[in-house]
């Protein structure tokens, strides 16, 4: 063909062609030389047409009617004028949780009632298997073959926008966005495309594009699946529900857990107590590759493999799989995504890595994994901003040496213990931290205690104290110490250490008798152990001391504080912490021995101290104040004492935030000053308020939730209204009987003011 081409007369078309034209079509309007158009060179198919090979619908197969709706509602729903149309639904999610199986019912239920008339299957693992399916359908249905498979499938796509037939063109696990480059079906009025991917990029959306996510399957959809799988042997369908829940919902394991079964003549409830085994890991629970069920490619332990490798070469490269190790470890649920941050991460990667990684390129890992559909990140959250399916971590853990879970492990927990605030204001913090505690305990077992117990399980253990979580408390340090004395054996001293969290909570779970039969044992135990200077040994002396105050022996503990101070101050110096809290101790002891005016002297001058060494906003600052107010209450300045507390409530709610059970403390203090005062109903409104907010917070079977009841009751008898206090008493001591125990000081107490409170005034 010449390269020379004749200028159009004023007015005319422009495609005026000299030479040889040779082609499959040919139009233009002046030609100088020879056309040559080439015939189709095979039949055109006829409509309506179907290509590719699309998979069985599943055996057991469930309507996933909410995911379909949504699909639907994204491709077939009319559009206000002047909107574009979504042509396009891109149906994404983790690997396993049955885009395929929605793909197909929306495209067969298309097929069956006649609404398209081209109906094209795409397996699209590559760019590659993409254009090869287009160029052949391209073949199928305009009789023309190309030599070049890329004509091929861009005649197909010209096909599609000219044609006027009505399409749906499924591209089905689709690995990466940009395989779709110049690739994506057009739009069309009679045109609808459908793309299944474990991605989520924003490369996936577009204009005439929607996004549509699967989840798992819902809990009754799930128990479905099993019935359904199990139904030719209805006898195994025992713990269906239970099976369901411990396999997350994921039909790709629930069907591959049929399968097992099936072939084992097991129950549900037997392969669920083999799941649990913490001996088996999870490919030895699922079927071999030639027993998979409904064409399955894969088992669920390697499922997920091709994502985290092609996670693992986003940019920035090698971090996404280290990260989903580290998640594969914490709480499905929810992880802070500051977690991920913590040095203990970034030195993890940067070691795998070999290159400096810094908490920047440790967010962009998580969105890594996000993108591929391993991870969910909600960035509304600040506490459960990281979700994992649990099997996607079971499979991730079962991958690892154990040196390399080891590793992980600890490097997780240092982020927990780098994570946790302190003071812990945030509830909901407070919360999720512990959770992932409970769950990193679960999946490192014995890795936590080389060469001793790790630093946030003791640091769990006292978020519940201070949270004001008694009982949780001492369960929780109850089970830690079992497991100490098992990893440890009973003379470690962090086994020790962890029984001195044991009576203490106890006693504040009020058995202070029990706390100082528990802490004189551990002294005679420490004493033994350890050398008598031992600052373990000196902490357990204070223990017992207070314990035995609260037992019932205030005198006792004031010459055990006096005794322990003196070593405090020989040790450690009169500025040490530890010194400063044995004055505390000691002051506060001697008001409760009967010399309140004592109390409050030593305490304004440990006050000073505590300012000038800790300064003004310091917990135990806080604390001290307190205290003092409370003394020169108890010495006779009630209004002194209310007005101080004022005061330190201002502060606590900047230190501690106003859910903190010291803030609580505080506000319990202040009403029940105002009230001893003068002010009996500014006492009851105030412990209204503290109620609500104690049983919003705490929850209402609390101690200090039970105590701020006591103490509304009792400001109501003393502003007028004994009858209302009689009342209150009644209902509340049926609950410190189940809560707290017939014979807790708490539960005494209450029946005397029951009893108080029914007599009539004289």
């Amino acid at each position: 063909m010449s390269d020379r081409a004749a200028g159009p007369p004023e007015g005319g078309p422009a495609n005026h062609v000299a030479g040889g034209v040779s082609g499959n079509l040919v139009q233009v309007r002046d030609v100088h030389g020879d056309v040559h158009v080439h015939p189709p060179s095979r039949p055109v198919a006829s409509l309506p047409y179907r290509a590719g090979v699309a998979p069985q619908q599943a055996a057991a197969f469930q309507d996933r009617v909410g995911t379909t709706r949504r699909l639907v509602a994204a491709l077939d729903t009319a559009v206000p004028t002047g909107q574009p149309r979504v042509h396009t639904g891109v149906v994404s999610g983790l690997g396993g949780v049955g885009k395929t199986q929605v793909a197909l019912d929306y495209a067969q239920r298309l097929w069956d009632d006649g609404e398209v008339d081209v109906w094209v299957w795409v397996t699209a693992g590559s760019r590659e298997a993409i254009v090869s399916s287009y160029a052949r359908v391209a073949a199928e249905l305009t009789g023309l073959e190309d030599t070049d498979p890329e004509q091929g499938a861009r005649r197909l796509l010209e096909w599609l926008a000219a044609g006027s037939a009505r399409w749906l063109i499924v591209l089905d696990d689709v690995q990466n966005p940009a395989d779709l480059r110049g690739l994506w079906p057009p739009a069309t009025p009679g045109g609808r495309a459908v793309v299944t991917t474990r991605r989520r990029d924003a490369a996936l959306r577009g204009p005439g594009r929607r996004l549509v996510e699967v989840d798992v399957f819902t809990p009754d959809e799930a128990e479905a699946y099993l019935r359904a799988a199990l139904a030719d042997q209805p006898h195994l369908a025992e713990g269906t529900v239970e099976l369901a829940a411990r396999l997350g919902h994921l039909p790709l394991a629930l069907a591959q857990a049929s399968a097992y079964l099936l072939d084992r003549g097991l129950t549900c409830g037997d392969y669920l107590a083999r799941w649990t085994s913490r001996r088996r890991t999870l490919a030895s629970l699922l079927p071999e590759d030639d027993g998979l069920p409904d064409e399955h490619r894969a088992t669920v332990a390697t499922t997920w493999s091709l994502s985290v490798e092609q996670a693992d070469r986003l940019e920035p490269p090698g971090i996404a799989g280290a990260l989903l190790e580290v998640a594969g470890v914490l709480d499905p649920n929810g992880i802070p995504a500051a977690l991920f941050t913590a040095p203990a991460i970034t030195e993890l990667l940067t070691g795998r890595t070999g290159r400096d990684v810094d908490a920047e390129q440790a967010r962009d890992g998580l969105g890594c994994l996000h993108r591929l559909n391993l991870i969910t990140l909600d960035p509304r959250s600040d506490t459960r901003t990281v979700r994992v399916h649990a099997l996607v971590q079971r499979a991730t853990r079962d991958a690892l040496t154990v040196p390399q879970r080891a590793a992980v492990a600890r490097r997780a927990a240092d982020a927990l213990l780098h994570s946790w605030p302190d003071p812990e204001r945030d509830t909901a913090l407070g919360q999720v931290l512990r959770a992932n505690t409970e769950a990193l305990t679960e999946a490192a077992g014995e890795h936590l205690w080389e060469p001793g117990a790790h630093a946030v399980l003791l640091r769990a253990g006292a978020s519940l104290g201070g949270r004001g979580l008694v009982t949780e408390a001492k369960i929780y340090h109850l089970r830690l110490q079992f497991t100490a004395e098992r990893q440890l054996g009973p003379d470690h001293p962090d086994t020790l250490t962890v029984r001195g969290h044991v009576a203490r909570w106890r006693g504040e779970a009020g058995d202070p008798a029990g706390a100082a039969a528990a802490s004189g044992k551990l002294l005679a135990d420490m004493t033994r152990v350890l050398d008598p200077d031992h600052p373990d040994v000196l902490t357990a002396r204070g223990n017992l001391a207070f314990w035995r105050g609260h037992a019932g022996d205030p005198a006792g503990a004031v010459a055990a504080f006096e005794e322990l101070l003196a070593d405090r101050v020989r040790l450690l110096g009169p500025d040490h912490p530890h010194t400063l809290a044995a004055r505390g101790n000691l002051a506060y002891w001697r008001g409760r021995a009967g010399d309140p005016a004592g109390a409050a002297a030593a305490s304004e001058e440990l006050l000073a101290d505590m300012v000038r060494l800790l300064g003004p906003d310091h917990a135990h600052t806080l604390i001290t104040r307190g205290n003092l107010a409370r003394w020169r209450g108890e010495a006779g300045d009630p209004a002194g004492a209310a007005a101080a507390f004022e005061e330190v409530l201002a502060d606590a709610l900047l230190v501690w935030g106003p859910d903190h059970p010291h803030t609580f403390a505080t506000r319990n203090n202040l009403a029940c000053w105002r009230g001893e005062a003068g002010d009996p109903a500014g006492a009851v409104a105030a412990f209204e308020e503290l109620l609500a907010d104690s049983v919003q917070v705490l929850g209402p079977d609390h101690p200090d939730t039970l105590t701020a009841r006591g103490h509304l009751a009792r400001w109501r008898g003393e502003a007028g209204d004994p009858a209302g206090a009689a009342a209150a008493f009644e209902e509340l001591l049926p609950d410190r009987v189940r809560v707290l125990g017939p014979d807790h000081p708490d539960t005494v107490a209450a029946r005397e003011n029951l009893a108080q409170w029914r007599t009539p005034p004289a």
